[in-house]
């Protein structure tokens, strides 16, 4: 299904505002607005996990909520698009940076190249989402952070919170064992 060029422009435009206002908040949920009732949000963690939301409920309390929960200070500004009319693909390049900085003045920033792949429905909604990062490089900069005592309470909070359900061998919402997850990944 092709869509307006203007109109996949005009959406990009919002969620990049609205990003930056739920950043600014400290509580991403408002985001949820983006997806249909029916989207499906997911990414991958790792060898062992991988992270699916389905509907919208599960994108807002899991996805940008219990998940985003204890990443206060972060940003995600997006660097670049890539964008296509005829299938509504959008690929949105970012960034995750922390507020604080370490000794030497640098900031904490994830290596690597992060991005959503998006899957445009009309209506100024997304069907589906699929982020990709370095799971290797969160662990080695939240290591680093916990290491340096720059890391907040809140990320303590849910550094522990993955622990213990790993521990306790219960996967969290929206964890499911690698190639498990109810909806496919591509």
């Amino acid at each position: 299904m092709a869509f307006d060029r203007s109109e996949l422009h005009k959406m990009k435009d919002s969620w990049e505002q609205a990003n930056i206002d739920v950043e600014k908040a400290g509580d991403w949920r408002p985001l949820s607005e983006f997806y249909t009732q029916d989207a499906t949000y997911g990414w991958n963690y790792g060898p062992q996990w991988d992270f699916m939301a389905i509907g919208r409920d599960e994108i807002r309390d899991f996805a940008i909520g219990f998940e985003m929960d204890g990443l206060d200070g972060w940003t995600y500004p997006y660097q670049s698009w890539v964008i296509d009319e005829h299938t509504g693909d959008m690929i949105g390049l970012w960034k995750q940076v922390f507020a604080g900085h370490r000794t030497d003045g640098t900031r904490y920033a994830l290596e690597g190249i992060q991005g959503s792949w998006f899957k445009y429905a009309g209506d100024f909604k997304f069907g589906w989402q699929r982020d990709f990062f370095d799971y290797g490089n969160v662990t080695a900069l939240y290591t680093e952070m916990l290491g340096a005592g720059d890391a907040t309470n809140g990320m303590k909070m849910r550094i522990d919170r993955v622990l213990n359900a790993a521990k306790d061998r219960k996967p969290l919402p929206g964890w499911y064992k690698l190639g498990t997850a109810p909806v496919p990944f591509w």
